[in-house]
């Protein structure tokens, strides 16, 4: 009776959380009690105590940026991001912060699960101790376990900092250092860090069981990029590089270098399962264009680049020049690195040439060196920054929806678009710095004339401010009833407009709650979020539907 009480007082969640508990822990002590390598033993030959600190230490960096500089402690889900983007060299703290910054918990436990398992290969490969024979343990800084611990914390900042200066666009995020760890580890233990990808979904799984145990939901209406479009492919490739140079140049101080197969089959897995291949580019209209083929090309020409660079004998290649083959090879490694780089140099020199550019008092909202404002075919400054112009890709590219200036700060950027705030119906702007956050809500109202696009209004709220920033063109329905047609016209108040062969009889507003309304000769009925027009005669004609109750 006890246990019965005690069960049905846990709770469905509770349950299979401790269900979730349970399985974990037996499992890990079965496979502990099974297992014969000395794997404990290993690590600590290896690790100071087996355990390595660097990766936590770094991991914990990362951690307090988010929680503290960028108030995820307070807001979890919704942290201060837009002072901690990598704007331009104008604005320095973007570009240190971003690297160590996240745009959400999501993108933050993602990364952290990640370092956990690759830097914790990568910095296995580096070790505690020195390898060489005959060095004694704290002869010097580098044989000192901590100061080879300290050094690998440093190298990992330095290479954060790297990926800030050096990235392509508005980028946030500890994934460029990620990729580092990854192409570190890649070229000692290609096939450990192919599963330590795995492991690191594993964690993320186990996570995401342990806050949402069940999880209810249904078929419901979203506004959805394309999954590729939100990867910074320039920055991971980057990261990636910067890592695999420094693990080329580790493996042949050491002399510990894996098989040409296993190497090749590790960069390519890790490549495509990475997402690597995914170059694009940004068009017109919120639209993407991927080119899948020419980045799977990619992908297997940069496994093979790994595999020359790391097993690459020193004979001679070019004798006039006394060039070595395993010289050549690193020399290529360098160089698409230093071309991954200074691809970025130019939109990095950034600057806000015409701030003003679409903002009037009516639709902005100013919180001190910010302004938020909505504007509909603007001219986007940042990604027109630098021209571009191609068959298919131009940096001529129009933005739409919710948009941030600085120019203090060198922000030009579409926060929200019309799109996916239509989706939404409201989006919150969070501006600031380091020790002040401010939030403007957006908020999106429309109605949709049935057969026609819809017709809508958007609002600005900060503190006690507000601001009608946009109303859009009206919106006529497609049925026509006894000659009449119906027009949806957006503003303060919504109304319906009764036409006829271009001369307007009669405008309403519509009608709240479940009344009724006329206009035109035609009566308008609302029923929850349709609103209905009838005629003497019976007839019931749907012409306008609210997407949701605002």
């Amino acid at each position: 009776m006890l246990m019965a009480g005690m069960v049905a007082g846990l709770g469905m969640e509770s349950l299979h959380t401790l269900g979730l508990v349970g399985a974990v822990v037996v499992s890990l002590v079965v496979v502990v009690r099974l297992s014969n390598d000395g794997v404990g033993s290993t690590l600590r030959r290896r690790l100071l105590l087996g355990v390595p600190w660097g990766t936590l230490l770094v991991s914990g960096v990362v951690l307090t940026v988010y929680l503290v500089v960028q108030g995820g402690w307070e807001r979890p889900n919704a942290p201060m991001v837009i002072p901690f983007r990598a704007w331009s060299y104008f604005y320095p703290q973007g570009i240190l912060a971003a690297p160590f910054s996240h745009a959400g918990l999501g993108h933050l436990t993602g990364n952290l699960f990640a370092t956990l398992t690759l830097a914790s290969i990568a910095e296995y490969a580096w070790g505690h101790y020195p390898r060489e024979r005959g060095v004694q343990t704290f002869s010097s800084v580098l044989t000192n376990p901590f100061g080879r611990i300290g050094a690998f914390v440093v190298g990992t900042l330095a290479v954060g900092v790297v990926t800030g200066v050096f990235s392509l666009g508005p980028a946030i995020g500890f994934s460029g250092v990620v990729f580092a760890f990854a192409g570190f580890a890649l070229v000692r233990y290609p096939l450990a860090t192919v599963v330590g990808v795995s492991a690191s979904s594993v964690i993320s799984l186990l996570f995401s069981a342990v806050r949402n145990p069940i999880l209810q939901q249904g078929g419901r209406s979203v506004f959805i990029t394309p999954w590729w479009a939100s990867i910074a492919i320039q920055g991971h490739a980057l990261g990636l590089f910067l890592g695999a140079v420094l693990g080329v140049l580790w493996v042949r101080r050491v002399d510990e270098r894996p098989s040409a197969l296993r190497l090749f089959l590790g960069a390519l897995l890790f490549a495509v399962v990475q997402n690597v291949w995914a170059v694009y580019a940004p068009l017109d209209g919120g639209r993407y264009e991927l080119y899948r083929a020419g980045g799977t090309a990619l992908v297997f020409l940069v496994a093979v680049l790994f595999v020359w660079a790391v097993r690459a004998t020193d004979r001679t290649l070019v004798g006039r020049l006394d060039l070595h083959a395993s010289e050549a090879a690193i020399g290529v490694v360098l160089a698409v690195t230093l071309a991954l780089a200074v691809v970025a140099v130019p939109f990095n020199f950034f600057t806000v040439a015409d701030p003003d550019a679409g903002v009037t008092d009516a639709n902005s909202i100013e919180v001190e060196d910010y302004t938020v404002f909505y504007a509909h075919d603007v001219p986007n400054q940042y990604i027109s920054s630098v021209p571009i112009e191609s068959a298919t890709v131009s940096s001529n590219v129009n933005a739409s929806g919710v948009i941030v200036v600085s120019e203090d700060r060198e922000i030009w950027w579409e926060v929200t678009s019309t799109g996916r705030l239509a989706n939404d119906g409201r989006s919150l702007v969070r501006v600031g710095g380091v020790g002040w956050r401010e939030s403007v809500t957006a908020d999106f109202v429309s109605w949709s004339p049935v057969g026609n696009r819809s017709a809508y209004v958007v609002y600005l709220y900060h503190d006690q401010a507000s601001r009608l920033a946009y109303v859009s063109d009206p919106s006529r329905a497609d049925p026509t009833i006894t000659g009449r047609n119906v027009s949806v016209v957006p503003g303060r108040e919504f109304t319906l407009r009764v036409t006829r062969g271009g001369e307007t009889l009669g405008e309403t507003t519509i009608p709240v709650g479940n009344n009724t309304t006329s206009a035109g000769g035609l009566t308008f009925v609302r029923e929850d979020r349709r609103v209905l027009a009838t005629t003497e005669d019976g007839t019931r004609v749907t012409v306008a539907v609210r997407p949701r109750d605002d």
